[in-house]
């Protein structure tokens, strides 16, 4: 959420900013409204402690008065303090009525991208940051797509799945299950390795965790509502994670950071059909370890690339064909600022998954979850949030198939072996 002094002062800023994403001069306006409901709810908290103020002085002149004999007085006066106090709650409830329309006005408006973001309006006007080295693999006109090795292998059970639960809930098996569990030891213990603390967090949150990092309002119909009790299905680890420090002050030298953890993610994808969906291409129910990092402002984009690195660590120890687009502002996801996107080759598809997503939400989430640290200044500053996948298993897990198939078998990369026990899928 963008605070509104900076909306204040740098409006011209984000406006440029906010062109990017593809919004229009008319729904600009929102910045104008929520300047003025701003005001407003400035003006009704100044009348409120003028009014207030008045209270205190009567209701000490009127003790006065009483002890002075000066009841008829003293009458007038607390006739003027009821009358002050049934306009007081009406203020309040005006204050408050201001102070929620405020807060509905900047849940609306997505965070500025960063000046790196490329102008577009759709994926295809994504940049390619860093693109594959070398050609692309063909695998000959025999390659089969993972779904269909899962199935002559006895990796994955697609049909179980649906009849457990429903379409985009695999189950995995033998040495696919071993797989999925050698690729979630390998990511953990590389973050493990460049200084993440290790979480297990909760894998269902309250209405105030999604709306923290941002879910809520904006994702509300892509995330699983237990309606009972207000919870939450994680759609990533990012959520629980990131509200470790909600409303806490932290000091300087405890930034930054850095957090991993491995979870399920539950994503309703409402609307996902056809071929860009079959097999692991986009499930409801799946696996990924997340990193995430709380800084200093400074060095945040310093961090980002790290992150970066970290993830491009990941793949090309999987020896994986990859490459990184950066997001154009109409692919920008709603919370961040500036975004990188893994993809890795589908040799069987022929056709880029993306994998991971590494992000920078500068101050958008923290001012939300009220995020700070104290500084050498003595005051209280925003935290950068960053986040990102390292990895996400099903297409990871579609890539390895697809692209290490061979006539005996699928060829278990190097990295993964003391993991899974085995070389081999035959």
């Amino acid at each position: 959420m963008l605070q509104v002094n900076f909306i204040r002062e740098q409006k011209d800023t984000i406006i440029t900013g906010l062109k990017k994403r593809g919004w229009s001069d008319e729904k600009m306006s929102i910045l104008d409204q929520i300047i003025q409901a701003d005001d407003r709810r400035k003006a009704l908290q100044t009348e409120q402690d003028v009014l207030l103020s008045k209270i205190n002085q009567h209701s000490k002149s009127i003790g006065d008065l009483f002890k002075s004999g000066k009841q008829a007085e003293a009458n007038v006066l607390k006739e003027e303090v009821a009358t002050f106090k049934a306009k007081a709650q009406t203020l309040d409830e005006d204050f408050k009525s201001t102070k929620a329309e405020l807060e509905n006005l900047l849940f609306q408006v997505p965070n500025v991208p960063n000046d790196l973001v490329p102008a577009g309006t759709t994926d295809e006007d994504n940049e390619v940051f860093k693109d594959l080295e070398g050609e692309l693999p063909d695998l000959g006109a025999e390659a089969q797509p993972h779904w269909e090795l899962a199935s002559k292998y006895q990796l994955i059970d697609f049909a179980k799945g649906v009849q457990i639960t429903g379409a985009g809930f695999p189950v995995y098996m033998g040495k696919g299950a071993r797989l999925q569990r050698a690729l979630v030891q390998f990511f953990l213990n590389e973050a493990n390795d460049a200084g993440y603390l290790e979480l297990n967090t909760p894998f269902v949150v309250n209405e105030e965790s999604a709306r923290g990092t941002g879910q809520l309002p904006d994702k509300e119909g892509q995330m699983y509502h237990a309606e009972v009790d207000n919870f939450y299905l994680i759609p990533t680890a990012e959520v629980p994670v990131t509200n470790m420090h909600r409303d806490e002050i932290l000091a300087e030298a405890d930034l930054p950071k850095k957090y991993t953890a491995f979870s399920p993610c539950f994503r309703r994808e409402a609307g996902s059909y056809g071929a860009d969906v079959k097999g692991l291409n986009r499930l409801h129910q799946f696996e990924k370890v997340e990193i995430v990092q709380m800084v200093h402002p400074s060095t945040s984009y310093e961090v980002l690339d790290k992150m970066i690195g970290h993830v491009e660590g990941l793949l090309q120890k999987l020896e994986l064909p990859y490459r990184i687009l950066r997001l154009c502002g109409g692919d920008l996801g709603f919370t961040s600022a500036l975004t990188y996107d893994f993809e890795v080759y589908s040799g069987a598809q022929k056709r880029w998954l993306e994998v991971s997503s590494v992000s920078n939400f500068e101050t958008f989430q923290s001012n939300r979850l009220k995020m700070r640290y104290k500084g050498e200044d003595g005051k209280k500053h925003l935290v950068h949030t960053l986040n990102g996948s390292a990895l996400a298993l099903p297409r990871i897990m579609a890539s390895l198939l697809e692209n290490n198939q061979t006539s005996g078998g699928i060829v278990i990369p190097e990295v993964l072996r003391k993991y899974t026990g085995f070389d081999i899928i035959n």
